[in-house]
């Protein structure tokens, strides 16, 4: 399974005109606006009810995507034949003070299908009200709750991005310290791993959507009052012994590039298989933008060769684009 798992992939992809304007757009209008307006709480505390009226404007789906509400998220189900004894369990991103699982159907509707099993979105606590440790607890809780529902830890993956991410790595850290059984697997899209006061050199200028700046300034704003070199804050200086098979997606411009890449190295020198794939010139967090970026879209057949290398060890499965 490592040989198959265990791999660096940059896919060659011809880059879409899509992606192309889509960087500019995102360049000229979301980037300048985070860097002016993410200075100050008053900010975070009005995207986050922003947010929360987001939450109540309905939002159609495919014909064979069932979204079920709980009281602690979502499940979600997509395409046919589902395994119903398994689950992966996804943590959202924004920043941890913005987003949910609303917001980011367009993750978890596609990993129903390339996963083959219902999804369950994670409405966890969030900023500015509440604190990382109440985040991290909402996860804990929610594994353990598809564990009492009868899904053994096998049958059972995690999946996040950006901020959900970060909360995928240090849920696994937390459920190894403690000694408790771990799925089979995670996936990381563009994950946040370094909340310390490393100042971020590379791609500084070159992502198209995340002012570098505004990222420090949030990581400060969440750490206040902690070890920002703990692993569960920054889990990029974790030991990553006994995790499972990891994917981490990033993009090669974008200013978390780098902790992404020290995770997989990281990991992989505690042993732990590790696919990372680094796809050239994709902003943050890609994969949502399924229906724009064929990029997007063809990102979720690798997600398929990794899970299924986890399921069948030793079946064939090439990941080299």
């Amino acid at each position: 399974m490592r040989s198959e798992i265990d791999l660096d992939v940059c896919p060659d992809y011809p880059f879409s005109w899509q992606c192309r304007a889509l960087n500019g757009v995102l360049r000229g209008t979301l980037k300048p606006a985070s860097s002016l307006l993410l200075r100050h709480p008053l900010a975070i505390t009005a995207c986050s009810r922003l947010g929360e009226i987001i939450r109540l404007v309905p939002m159609r789906q495919p014909g064979h995507v069932s979204i079920v509400p709980h009281r602690s998220g979502e499940w979600v189900r997509a395409g046919h034949g589902l395994d119903e004894r398994k689950a992966l369990l996804y943590f959202h991103g924004g920043g941890y003070f913005s987003g949910s699982p609303a917001t980011h159907r367009p993750i978890t509707w596609r990993l129903s299908v390339v996963a083959r099993r219902p999804v369950f979105a994670l409405d966890y606590r969030q900023g500015p009200i509440h604190s990382l440790a109440e985040s991290l607890q909402d996860a804990l809780d929610a594994y353990g709750e598809l564990i009492e529902r009868g899904h053994e830890p096998g049958d059972i993956l995690f999946a996040g991005d950006s901020a959900g991410g970060h909360l995928t790595l240090a849920t696994l850290l937390a459920l190894r310290d403690r000694n408790l059984p771990l799925p089979a697997a995670a996936i990381c899209l563009s994950p946040w791993a370094d909340l310390s006061d490393t100042p971020r050199r590379a791609n500084r200028w070159m992502d198209p959507m995340l002012p570098a700046g505004r990222v420090e300034w949030l990581a400060k704003r969440w750490t206040s009052g902690l070890d920002p070199r703990d692993p569960l804050v920054s889990p990029v200086y974790g030991d990553y012994t006994g995790l499972p098979p990891l994917m981490i997606v990033t993009g090669s411009t974008e200013v978390l590039r780098d902790e992404d890449r020290r995770v997989a190295l990281r990991a992989r020198e505690a042993g732990v298989p590790v696919t990372y794939e680094e796809w050239p010139r994709m902003p943050h967090v890609f994969a949502i933008l399924a229906d724009l970026l064929p990029e997007a879209r063809l990102v979720y057949r690798h997600m398929a060769r990794f899970l299924a290398a986890v399921e069948n060890p030793g079946a064939e499965s090439s990941l080299a684009a």
